[in-house]
């Protein structure tokens, strides 16, 4: 096949599997973003430890969860294309917790707990001693389609709950429905739905849309 045809090809399948997978609103803002307007519409959400837990779609057994540090990190770094290492050293720094899977000792599924009052775009949110806030959870590409967010989601709950977080917040893109979905399984609640406008990184502006 003929580099043209071949780079069409694979830009008509990107295309097609974003509109299959509900993200073509969300991949149309980034490209907006990119370019100096950047409106983010997104859900300030709480989740409960109250629902049935989730099961992996595999044997369990082989999966365990772990409290992660610099060098699960330095791993995610280098085989992760477009994270941020030094925005994930940053949050452990910062006092986050990194709560992960491992797969016999290899990597499938992390994600971040926040304990203290933090700013995105400009909105100050304010975390209690007893409240997390969930963030950057992130699936290795091989372990996809077996229920793992979800599931660590839920293990994070119990982990936390014995150091006394009860209460655990979440930020979802108004246009990420797969992230939607997934969170609609877990009973994840919407709370408010903000509107965040940053103009040429310079000017920036925060809406309450709606309260639930």
């Amino acid at each position: 096949m003929e580099v043209g045809k071949k780079n069409l090809f694979y830009k008509i399948k990107w295309i097609s599997n974003i509109i299959k997978n509900g993200l073509f609103l969300h991949g149309i803002r980034n490209t907006l973003a990119k370019i100096g307007f950047d409106f983010m519409p997104y859900f300030w959400e709480v989740g409960s430890i109250d629902i049935e837990p989730p099961r992996i779609r595999d044997d369990e057994s082989k999966y365990q969860l772990s409290v992660f540090g610099a060098e699960e990190l330095t791993f995610v770094k280098n085989n992760v294309i477009g994270i941020t290492h030094k925005d994930l050293m940053n949050d452990l720094k910062n006092g986050d917790t990194c709560l992960g899977i491992k797969y016999e000792d290899k990597i499938s599924v992390y994600s971040f707990i926040k304990h203290e009052t933090f700013y995105i775009r400009g909105r100050k949110f304010v975390i209690k001693p007893s409240e997390g806030y969930v963030h950057n959870t992130y699936t290795f590409e091989d372990f996809r389609g077996r229920n793992l967010a979800p599931y660590l989601r839920y293990q994070s709950y119990e982990y936390l709950k014995a150091k006394g977080i009860d209460t655990y917040y979440s930020i979802s893109e108004y246009f990420n429905k797969p992230t939607l979905k997934y969170k609609q399984k877990l009973k994840i609640k919407p709370l408010k739905l903000y509107l965040s406008v940053i103009l040429f990184k310079r000017w920036v502006f925060n809406f309450t849309l709606k309260s639930y």
